[in-house]
């Protein structure tokens, strides 16, 4: 079974400074229908203001990832991490016991665009940690790659979730297949390009929620970038 989120029926928020849209009810955004699919609870797609941002503001017992599209954010927080974040890198935070941080476009001149993306974890109350990784070269076009897993699986990034991360590069008419066992869910979310999903047309923005599929075949229609998130 598959349920698409087409990009522009997700929530639209707009400031002078921030384009936001929420694939599920965060913020000010709020449709009962779309709470978050399984642990996935949050996919924000944020184009941010040159010199604008986030300030200082805390976060408890979620894990929480940034993934660049494009542009370079500066993330401080309070466990004295300060570091930019461009496009090929992923940021990992465990927020756990509570984490304040913050999150400025580090562009006087250029957009930033990026996706916010929330894990519940499978326990509560951990110390919290911090990570950022380049990870584009783990990702060969045809493949997934793997960004982020429970146990730091084949040198991923450590998530305190029930909850494993690919990436995915295709070239124009690349395909490739992904099993599902019985008991797993999966959530697709289009970054760039054109794709079919077991059949299901998908762009940009677009998302797919997964459940009692054996497999997922995912063929470009065009060059595609796009995460996966395989859940509980």
């Amino acid at each position: 079974m598959l349920n698409i989120r087409k990009s522009e029926e997700r929530g639209h928020v707009q400031f002078n400074w921030l384009e936001a849209r929420p694939s599920f009810s965060f913020g000010n955004y709020y449709d009962p229908r779309f709470m978050g699919f399984r642990n996935l609870r949050v996919i924000n797609e944020d184009k941010i203001a040159p010199a604008r941002g986030f300030p200082t503001h805390g976060h408890q017992d979620m894990e929480i990832i940034t993934y660049m599209i494009s542009g370079a954010l500066e993330h401080k927080d309070s466990m004295g991490n300060r570091d930019v974040i461009r496009p090929g890198e992923i940021q990992h935070m465990s927020a756990g016991t509570g984490i304040q941080h913050s999150e400025y476009n580090a562009s006087d001149t250029e957009e930033a665009h990026v996706l916010q993306i929330w894990i519940e974890p499978e326990k509560n109350g951990i110390v919290p940690e911090y990570t950022q990784k380049f990870v584009r070269d783990v990702v060969e076009p045809g493949k997934l790659g793997l960004l982020a897993a429970p146990v730091g699986k084949g040198g991923a990034l450590t998530m305190h979730a029930d909850a494993l991360l690919f990436m995915g590069i295709l070239n124009d008419d690349q395909e490739i297949e992904h099993p599902l066992e019985s008991s797993r869910h999966a959530w697709l979310q289009m970054v760039k390009g054109e794709l079919l999903l077991n059949g299901i047309e998908m762009q940009a923005g677009d998302g797919v929620a997964v459940s009692e599929e054996s497999v997922l075949k995912i063929r470009a229609s065009k060059s595609s970038e796009f995460l996966l998130f395989e859940l509980n």
